[in-house]
């Protein structure tokens, strides 16, 4: 009894939008299943091609290839498009990817070219600018640029544009990107991640300014490729964005950051550093700080907090009111920092603290003085990556035993690195300690342990 081909049974654009979901090589595949099959993937409304997948990759070929699929189905509204070009120009692709954002595109994924190939086959660096009818999109919901070229048109508007990712884009000039920011209304995700490798003199942007009514969030991340250090090349960027919820700054080659109308901030991960003994950058960072005070969820890095160390030894650091939670990586010579960037945090109720040894040291340091916040709000310490115990960590376990009147619970995240102590005994010996406030709870949390 011959098996029932279920699958085929299946109406056409129900089978075309299984198929959106493969990448386009495999659902190219299908049209040797059968006749219905043949040239079902010709009306999938997304593309997903990655240049290099092509025998010899030659120019033709994959030039072929989009014609076919744009000429077979001249009303095919392809909702979403991700090419990735490939090491070298395709020339004339450009004008297949404007054809495709023509026709209404609501995703589009773009990884350029980055080299030239001459009739000599000498190889240069190159951009490829995209294309203008870009900036006027009526339909872009995400963007996503990487090696690309962006230019200012004249004209930027791309209103229903949400979310943008721009990794190692080229700007054209310093204003290029805050035009092309400042022309989408409703854009509320923006990444940015700089080229700082650029093989263009001149091409390593050294001013960004980023303005938006709309925007939420805002990362510029630090890019782990094939280069794990920059050139040191500073730059200064200045963020413009009173709806702004989210920012993470995790790249620290800023000249300075300025930061205006952050009025909606919620939570800011750092992870940047500034020289506070450089007497010019010392306003820059105040003003930095003072224009984030408004935050409630914070991640700092231990890079960040040796920064906010050296600072508070010429500066006054601003009180962040509003800042209920705070997570923290701190260098163990730095833990003498604690109480006193603890006392800038009045109403903080969650801590979550991991300590970092950069080297090995016998030394132990005292926390002396008690935070506000440990008399009237502080709730919750969590103690993260505990991979030792010895002297350091019980005398930060006991302090805030010992200080925090309204503490619930000290959770200790034990991992399985080796110790001289089992967990039972770190446990019984930190149960010893006399606790300030009687309902505290000392609890393990395995979720912790990385």
């Amino acid at each position: 009894m011959p098996r029932c081909d279920r699958i085929s049974e299946l109406p056409e654009p129900l089978l075309t939008k299984i198929l959106s979901y493969l990448p386009t090589k495999h659902s190219v595949k299908t049209s040797v299943l059968s006749t219905r099959w043949k040239n079902l993937w010709l009306s999938v409304p997304s593309l997903d091609l990655n240049c290099d997948d092509f025998p010899y990759r030659e120019d033709e070929v994959v030039l072929s290839f989009f014609d076919r699929l744009l000429e077979f189905n001249p009303d095919l509204r392809l909702l979403k498009l991700k090419v990735k070009c490939g090491n070298f120009e395709i020339e004339g692709l450009k004008d297949r990817i404007s054809t495709v954002i023509h026709r209404g595109p609501q995703h589009l994924d773009v990884n350029g070219c980055i080299n030239y190939i001459d009739r000599d086959t000498q190889t240069y660096p190159f951009i490829e600018y995209m294309p203008l009818n870009l900036y006027t999109s009526k339909t872009l919901v995400s963007l996503k640029l990487t090696y690309s070229g962006v230019e200012d048109p004249g004209l930027v508007y791309v209103p229903c544009l949400k979310s943008m990712t721009l990794v190692k884009a080229h700007f054209r000039d310093d204003a290029s990107l805050e035009r092309l920011v400042s022309g989408c209304p409703v854009l509320e995700e923006l990444t940015l991640v700089r080229d700082m490798h650029s093989n263009f003199e001149g091409k390593v942007d050294s001013f960004m300014r980023v303005r938006s009514g709309s925007l939420k969030r805002f990362r510029v991340p630090l890019w782990y490729g094939e280069y794990c250090s920059s050139l040191f090349v500073k730059y200064t960027l200045e963020i413009d964005a009173p709806r702004l919820e989210r920012l993470t700054l995790g790249e620290d080659q800023f000249d300075s950051i300025a930061v205006k109308s952050l009025d909606s901030l919620f939570m800011v991960d750092l992870n940047i550093k500034f020289d506070p003994e450089d007497f010019s950058k010392r306003n820059e960072i105040r003003y930095f700080l003072s224009g984030i005070t408004n935050v409630r969820h914070m991640i700092i890095s231990e890079k960040t907090v040796k920064v906010l160390e050296l600072y508070s030894n010429v500066g006054m650091i601003p009180k962040f009111i509003n800042l209920s939670r705070l997570e923290a990586m701190f260098p163990c010579d730095s833990l003498h920092f604690l109480p006193a960037f603890l006392e800038c945090c009045p109403n903080l109720k969650h801590l979550i603290l991991e300590i970092f040894y950069p080297t090995e040291t016998e030394d132990v340091y005292q926390l002396a003085n008690v935070p506000g916040c440990f008399l009237s709000t502080l709730e919750c310490v969590q103690l993260k990556r505990i991979h030792v115990w010895g002297e350091q960590e019980m005398e930060v376990a006991t302090y805030f035993l010992e200080n925090a009147a309204v503490l619930k619970k000290l959770t200790l995240s034990l991992t399985n690195y080796p110790r001289y102590v089992s967990d039972e005994e770190i446990f019984e010996e930190v149960n010893r300690v006399a606790k300030r406030s009687p309902t505290c709870q000392i609890l393990p949390d395995w979720d912790l342990c990385e």
